[in-house]
Parts: structure tokens; C-alpha cells; sequence
């Protein structure tokens, strides 16, 4: 069976940059990035699936309903072709249509850019996987936060390279944004030769 690709964003919404409700270290560079894959997946006319968080549960602080912060960011906002999945929890596949959605149009890889590298994107991953997906994570197309685990504060780049690097090889393969298109375009000269 031939490779069809899709390219999934998650999550990349108004809260999670400056002024927003949980703004993440490095957001607006990670959205920078994710819109050059997005650039290209468009004028390649391959699938766009949009990923957007609305925030359901009791006390939640962040994507919350009919809220500015809920609303995909600018720099990527979905085109009106493009699919859009509400989900309610981190795991993109669970009680969304997104599998369906995939099987219909016979996706086999997925490239994965994204916000919360450690949640969503992290929970994403594993289930598509699972579910017999491959993989390919932009990784400077992702974002986080620093975190406090007991005593100990991890810094935002040191949660980004654990979460990446325990992601890396059964679950995805992991490279950037320029390793990315440079393989596109060496594989387009190669088609074309």
C-alpha cells in the first residue's frame, strides 16, 4: 500500500501564547514553524487536520468555550476545506472522529506538530501509534512549559528533549522543521529526475 500523509496540528491556540491563559516558553516560535509545514502541505494540496482543545471539565482554567484563548491561532487558522476535531482530553483519538477520519481518506503517517509536547502531543502519539499510524514529529514545531515535580523545577527545554527523546524510535521519528522540508524537496528531485 502506498504512504499517504497527513499533517495534524494540535492544539495550537490563543491560550498557550503571550496574553493567553497558560502561555508556553517558545510558543510563537513553535508557531512559526508549524505554519512553513502547514505552507507546504497546502501548496502540495495533502490533508490538514486541525486539533482543538475545548476545555470541559470542572474548574478548567484554559480553552475554555466561545473564548478568545480556545481559538486557533492565527498563524495557522484553519482553511474552510480543512478538517477541524474538537477533543476534551489529551489524547487527540479518544471519542473524536479522528481515526475515522483518517481511515477514510487511507492515511498511514502522520506529521505531528503541536502544543503540549508533554500532553497532548505526548498522548497523541502513543495512540496513534497503537492504532498502527507512523509518526513524524516536528520537533521545533511543538511547545511546552517549565514544570514542578516536588522540589524539583524542570526547565521548558529540558521537558521538550525528555518527552521528544522517550517518543523517538518505536513511537515516531523525530527531526525539524528544516530536515523535513529538505527531504521533501530532495524527494520531489528525485521524483522529477
Amino acid at each position: 500500500m502506498k504512504t499517504k500523509i497527513a499533517l495534524l496540528l494540535i492544539d495550537i491556540q490563543n491560550d498557550y501564547f503571550e496574553g493567553g491563559l497558560n502561555p508556553l516558553v517558545g510558543s510563537y516560535e513553535a508557531v512559526l514553524k508549524a505554519q512553513v509545514i502547514l505552507q507546504h502541505f497546502r501548496l502540495q494540496s495533502l490533508p490538514v487536520i486541525h486539533i482543538k482543545h475545548i476545555s470541559t471539565k470542572q474548574g478548567a482554567t484554559f480553552f475554555l468555550p466561545n473564548t478568545k484563548g480556545a481559538k486557533i491561532h492565527k498563524n495557522v487558522a484553519p482553511m474552510k476545506e480543512e478538517n477541524v476535531i474538537t477533543k476534551h482530553t489529551p489524547n487527540s483519538f479518544y471519542q473524536t472522529e479522528l481515526n475515522s477520519l483518517l481511515q477514510s481518506q487511507n492515511i498511514t503517517d502522520l506529521i505531528i506538530c503541536g502544543m503540549m509536547t508533554q500532553m497532548c502531543v505526548d498522548a497523541t502519539v502513543r495512540a496513534a501509534k497503537d492504532l498502527g499510524y507512523n509518526c513524524i514529529i516536528i520537533a521545533d514545531a511543538c511547545a511546552t512549559k517549565d514544570l514542578v515535580f516536588q522540589d524539583l523545577k524542570i526547565k521548558a527545554k529540558e521537558v521538550q528533549a525528555a518527552f521528544l527523546s522517550s517518543l523517538n524510535h518505536y513511537y515516531s521519528t523525530i527531526i525539524t522543521t528544516k530536515e523535513y522540508i529538505n527531504h521533501l524537496t530532495n524527494k520531489e528531485k528525485d521524483e522529477n529526475d
